[in-house]
């Protein structure tokens, strides 16, 4: 008989402590690994609050999480990457709590400037020596 078992209770060798909560991030996103909706979350998305999120904790409806995105985003815009940094939780998670936030109009997501949108560096060098040329 295991020495756990002598001394009357039960040994949990599947909880690992230091690996944490393995279920919650499954529970915190209802079981859903993506969000459905048609907004596209990459990692330097950065993550803004509405109006309508002046007081996220008093909503009844949003869980801690949902309300700490806001929070964390309320003096300072952040990324998908800073969130899931801050929480602790994993950036597939983040993704999903935060388009539950942009489905509920509390957040808004900017996205960075596509690379084929930004202005040819040899442009930007001949408007630079045009104006020295003044």
């Amino acid at each position: 008989m295991s020495d756990s078992l002598q001394h009357g209770h039960r040994s949990h060798h599947w909880i690992d402590a230091d690996a944490g909560p393995v279920v919650r991030p499954y529970a915190m996103t209802r079981g859903r690994t993506s969000h459905a909706g048609r907004h596209r979350l990459d990692l330097i998305a950065l993550v803004v609050p509405e109006a309508a999120a002046d007081d996220p904790g008093r909503d009844q409806t949003l869980s801690p999480e949902h309300v700490e995105i806001v929070e964390r985003c309320g003096s300072i815009p952040q990324s998908i990457a800073e969130l899931a940094a801050g929480l602790d939780l994993p950036v597939g998670v983040v993704r999903v709590l935060v388009g539950d936030l942009v489905d509920d109009a509390l957040v808004h997501v900017t996205r960075p400037v596509p690379p084929a949108e930004l202005p040819d560096v040899s442009i930007l060098r001949e408007v630079i020596n045009g104006l020295r040329a003044l």
